[in-house]
């Protein structure tokens, strides 16, 4: 008997694009017939109590850091009041909501890890609209919800830093990268994998999935085009400069320190994320 399953997000998402090429065979993905806008209340019950999902994977988010500093109410119309449209309908229809979420909700760290009770104080609207459907969701489904909190995800499908900078190594001869944040990167599929382990053995509450180890922004790039190089997908020699935040400021502060504690997740999920590098070799394989 399979599971039935409902997978927010947009087609052309990177985490939904992962999610539906690995599908396991006792999950059975319910099919919509125009996407979801989570923001709509009443459109998402309506999905719900049409489709009876037992379990519903949120991939949707408005994900655009920096735009969020002034397009707020978008951002907290699907960071916040889209998951709590998600939780109040899952409860009437009896579904488990699994939603991702982000680093971006701790802000400035002492240079330790999150833990997954560590206190959250976001810089960025970002990062508050994400944290406010956080606690949106645990109100409303305290004991049928889980939380996977990831950052730095790419993909070979979508729009990410891996593919921005294969393009941008294939343009310019000189690159500057920002080296004094650091965090972690992960492969949606990576991430996938530990989603649907969490649907399988019905783990609930806060857990934090990325890949395993730490990097910055410049160290990823320079990984980036050194196994580029390596594999043919890159023909040329580019200089990487590293980079300041001073001297690259955005509009939504970035923060310096961003590395989430992985060990109560793994432990709870039994399985482990692979070493970031790696997942980064496995994903360009497939750009290859």
């Amino acid at each position: 008997m399979t599971t039935p399953v409902l997978i927010t997000g947009s087609e052309r998402g990177q985490l939904n694009f992962e999610l539906c090429r690995s599908l396991p065979e006792d999950f059975a993905q319910l099919t919509l017939d125009e996407r979801l806008d989570i923001s709509d209340a009443a459109a998402v019950n309506n999905v719900v109590g049409e489709l009876q999902p037992k379990i519903i994977i949120n991939a949707a988010a408005y994900t655009a850091v920096d735009n969020a500093e002034t397009d707020t109410e978008s951002a907290f119309a699907v960071n916040h009041l889209g998951v709590e449209n998600l939780a109040q309908a899952a409860k009437k229809h009896g579904a488990k909501v699994i939603h991702v979420s982000t680093d971006f909700v701790f802000g400035e760290s002492d240079g330790k890890p999150f833990s997954t009770t560590a206190s959250c104080h976001p810089d960025s609207v970002y990062g508050e609209s994400k944290l406010a459907g956080e606690k949106a969701l645990f109100k409303l489904l305290p004991d049928n919800s889980t939380i996977v909190r990831t950052a730095w995800v790419y993909s070979s499908h979508g729009n990410n830093f891996v593919k921005t900078m294969l393009r941008l190594m294939q343009e310019r001869s000189e690159l500057g990268i920002i080296a004094d944040q650091i965090g972690s990167p992960t492969w949606a599929k990576s991430l996938a994998k530990a989603l649907w382990q969490v649907a399988r053995t019905n783990t609930t509450g806060m857990h934090h999935w990325t890949g395993a180890g730490v990097a910055s922004w410049y160290d990823f790039a320079v990984a980036i085009y050194e196994e580029g190089r390596a594999m043919g997908l890159l023909s040329k020699d580019v200089v990487i400069n590293p980079l300041t935040t001073e001297q690259y400021p955005t509009p939504a502060k970035r923060p310096a320190y961003s590395v989430l504690s992985l060990g109560q997740t793994w432990d709870a999920l039994d399985i482990r994320a692979d070493q970031w590098r790696e997942e980064l070799r496995n994903m360009m394989r497939e750009l290859q």
